[in-house]
């Protein structure tokens, strides 16, 4: 039974990393031509043509596809049409910088989110409940660039405390690290307010009170483990997307990371470095949602149950 719940999982899982590299791959052959865009619609027509040759450009779009696919299978990821460097190195140079902000944003929003949604669960209807709930609703719906413009407006512009862009000390990682952090602590308040409210209302929390066991027992011991599990799947989204989140913000703060490097690449149709980040995206998005399905199942055997069927 675990075995095909952990099969069928699998499976899933390199379906939709095909299906993510397959899309990829169509749209940027659709959106426009990559010699165009690098040698510019000056060129000669001859050298556009010799361009095209050298990268396998004029051939048929099957055959690319298919000479793709088979690349990615030998672990060759293809190579940079500006400079001719392997994409995987350009990609793999700039993760630290991209981890360096990420890393701190999701220790932040773990930190800020869960216990403000954990305590607004237990003070339902107070003041606070509403003030967190207010401010959760806010970061939610705000898009990180005009919060992130708005932190430079305010941090930089009017008070001048910290520097809008850039990668020069710490002090240029505070308002980036900032800016992922006030939204995905926003999500995470939501969720696990309501987790908790759905846990507090199951019968089993109100026999356990009226056995006289202490409150905080009910809580630690009945409630939180309960309102875990859509938590851990927010935290599992969340580590899915520390590469992809940061796309935004790392254009904003100017912030050489893989997200600035990915809109630098998609603006010069640099085929092999876009379609070895996206490949990078789906595979750790991937990745960490059959983490979380491979806990479900060992967590709960139900879910194994209905996996199996599914």
């Amino acid at each position: 039974m675990m075995g095909r719940y952990f099969a069928i999982r699998i499976g899933r899982a390199a379906l939709t990393i095909v299906l993510v590299v397959t899309f990829a791959f169509v749209v940027l052959r659709l959106s426009g031509d990559p010699a165009l865009m690098i040698l510019g619609p000056e060129a000669p027509p001859e050298v556009i043509a010799a361009f095209r040759k050298a990268w396998g450009l004029d051939d048929p779009i099957w055959f690319q596809y298919l000479d793709y696919f088979s690349a990615i299978a030998r672990g060759e990821l293809g190579r940079s049409m500006r400079d001719g460097r392997p994409a995987i190195q350009l990609v793999l140079e700039r993760i630290p910088a991209t981890l360096a902000l990420t890393l701190p944003a999701f220790f932040f929003k773990v930190a800020l989110g869960v216990p403000a949604g954990i305590y607004a669960a237990l003070h339902r209807g107070s003041a606070i409940d509403r003030a967190v709930m207010m401010t959760a609703v806010a970061g939610f719906t705000v898009p990180s660039f005009v919060l992130a413009l708005l932190l430079v407006l305010v941090f930089a512009v009017q008070l001048g405390w910290l520097p809008s862009g850039g990668q020069d000390s710490w002090r240029h990682a505070i308002l980036p690290i900032a800016t992922l952090s006030l939204g995905g602590a926003a999500v995470l308040a939501r969720f696990t307010r309501s987790a908790m409210l759905e846990v507090l209302g199951q019968p089993y929390i109100r026999t356990a009170s009226a056995k006289g066991v202490p409150w905080r027992r009910v809580v630690t011991s009945h409630a939180l483990p309960n309102a875990a599990i859509p938590t851990v799947t927010i935290l599992g989204f969340m580590v899915g997307t520390l590469i992809a989140g940061a796309v935004v913000v790392e254009s904003v703060f100017s912030w050489p990371g893989v997200g600035r490097l990915l809109v630098v690449a998609v603006a010069n149709r640099d085929l092999a470095v876009v379609q070895c980040i996206l490949l990078l995206v789906a595979l750790t998005m991937v990745t960490s949602n059959l983490v979380v399905d491979f806990l479900y199942g060992f967590l709960d055997p139900r879910l194994r149950a209905k996996g199996a069927h599914a």
